[in-house]
């Protein structure tokens, strides 16, 4: 087999082992401790940690060899400002999709609320002015501890940028990254050797601690929500991919493993050294791209979390009586997709988010109590749209850059041994 078809067939038995558990042992002790809350706990814990060990190393050292390999600051100045914009360009879209979606299917009416079971208290997000000032470390070594992105970005690419400019002294570092890289990448890759047994733990455990029953009173707004996703996923990036000139269906199959990765942990972060592997070894972008886009797109684009505020927000307005008007509906397209850049580093951030958003149409924040229950299960699917939607930025920019090679993109036999990622794909088995 495969390995995306391990990955899949560990997500498949997953699931269906949690589901199994759920229904006829969820009252029995002896199977709940040992089994899910024990084995299946540890084993998938270990796992997300195992990814998260390597999400700051990677992330430093391979954008200061992107960095340093690009050598013109243009040629990052045009790349970041395409990346950008075209990250806050899909959630756009996202959110549009979202509220045309949850418009037409009307999640939240004839629903029965209980206001005596609602209490959510909403975290604070933080001012303008104190997000531009978090993009900058003060300490580039607590940034690394603390796993703030945008921080690490920034002084990545100082550091490489300094490195291109001291010149000839500068080769022996740029050397010494470039080496550093590849052991990097080896790690990430005996890592991913895990991943059919980590995706079925993870998978098992939250399968069999959620289940489906949660889905029942709320089935409206959770078919909204996964009508928005597909659409997201298969029509604005097939469009994208299009545009740019490149095969949506060979995208997909492609990038199965880390949207596979982001669906079971529920974290872009954690799911940034597959991103990153699977981009520069099944798609052929080059890693002075890759290295820049994808750590940005794991921290900004929310394209996923951006459908679930749409769809939430109608379904709340929906259940409280609350009629929307056009301006209300503008109002959550440009609040939403401005918060995903501005809440980025805040965790349970999609949160924070939905409470920006219902407070700037006058719905009230309690209902988001309403959505909690089933938010988990959401959760994988919005993760994997969201890294879907970093893939697909990803290529486009590489194109446009001439930083593509279109003969691994359409190679169905892309590898992700990093020792094998340079080799030609008529040498590849």
């Amino acid at each position: 087999m495969s390995f995306t078809q391990r990955i899949l067939l560990g997500m498949l038995v997953g699931v269906v082992t949690g589901l199994l558990l759920n229904s006829f042992a969820s009252d029995f002790l002896p199977i709940q401790t040992l089994l899910v809350d024990g084995l299946f706990y540890v084993v998938g814990t270990i796992f997300v940690s195992l990814l998260q060990l390597m999400v700051v190393p990677l992330v430093l050292v391979s954008l200061v060899c992107g960095v340093t390999a690009l050598g013109d600051p243009r040629a990052l100045g045009r790349v970041g400002g395409k990346t950008v914009g075209l990250y806050l360009f899909t959630t756009a879209i996202a959110i549009m999709l979202a509220l045309t979606v949850a418009t037409l299917l009307s999640p939240g009416e004839g629903f029965v609320l209980n206001e005596q079971d609602i209490s959510y208290e909403a975290s604070v997000p933080p001012s303008l002015s104190q997000v531009l000032i978090n993009i900058v470390p003060q300490n580039p070594v607590r940034a690394m501890v603390e796993g703030q992105m945008l921080q690490i970005i920034v002084f990545a690419l100082l550091f490489g940028f300094s490195i291109s400019l001291v010149g000839e002294r500068g080769k022996h570092v740029i050397n010494f990254f470039t080496d550093l890289n590849e052991v990097i990448m080896q790690m990430i890759f005996l890592i991913i050797k895990l991943a059919p047994i980590g995706v079925f733990a993870l998978l098992a455990r939250t399968f069999a601690t959620e289940g489906l029953s949660l889905i029942r009173p709320l089935a409206g707004y959770f078919i909204a929500a996964v009508l928005g996703l597909a659409l997201q996923l298969f029509v604005t990036y097939t469009v994208l991919l299009k545009a740019a000139g490149l095969s949506p269906t060979r995208f997909l199959l492609q990038m199965r493993a880390p949207m596979s990765f982001a669906f079971s942990t529920s974290s872009s972060s954690a799911t940034i050294p597959v991103t990153l592997n699977t981009l520069e070894t099944r798609l052929g972008v080059q890693n002075s791209v890759a290295a820049f886009t994808v750590p940005l797109g794991a921290t900004i684009n929310m394209d996923g979390t951006a459908i679930m505020q749409g769809v939430a927000t109608v379904f709340i307005a929906n259940v409280y009586g609350i009629e929307l008007h056009f301006v209300d509906y503008l109002t959550v397209i440009l609040t939403a997709t401005l918060a995903s850049i501005g809440t980025a580093a805040v965790p349970s951030a999609g949160l924070i988010m939905l409470a920006m958003v219902l407070g700037q149409v006058g719905l009230p924040v309690e209902g988001i109590a309403l959505i909690i229950g089933i938010d988990r299960l959401l959760d994988m699917l919005r993760t994997a749209v969201n890294v879907a939607g970093d893939g697909a930025v990803t290529c486009v920019v590489a194109q446009s850059e001439g930083a593509l090679d279109r003969e691994i993109f359409m190679d169905p036999k892309g590898v992700l041994d990093p020792a094998e990622r340079r080799a030609s794909p008529h040498e590849r088995e």
